[in-house]
């Protein structure tokens, strides 16, 4: 059995307003003038080390616990996740 690392990005979807992201614009980057950011979107990481037989096992495991313990909302949450192996 191999060992994975799977990260699991939760923000919330395009649609759905991002109050943290928008005080970070506001409070840090536009008080620069010369910086060329026009947006930025907050986000939580969740990181999983796991041992399965493979990535797709992984993720599968991991995304289940997710789901299972309500770790985000899905009605507003985009989740994505990144896998490597250990």
């Amino acid at each position: 059995m191999a060992s994975f690392r799977v990260s699991v990005i939760i923000e919330n979807k395009p649609e759905i307003v991002d109050p943290e992201g928008d005080t970070i614009l506001n409070d840090l980057v536009l008080k620069d003038k010369k910086v060329p950011v026009k947006k930025v979107r907050s986000a939580k990481m969740l990181r999983f080390d796991i041992d399965a037989k493979n990535k797709e096992s992984a993720e599968k495991t991991v995304l289940g616990l997710c789901n299972e313990f309500r770790i985000y909302n899905p009605l507003v949450s985009k989740v994505s996740v990144e896998t490597v192996s250990l």
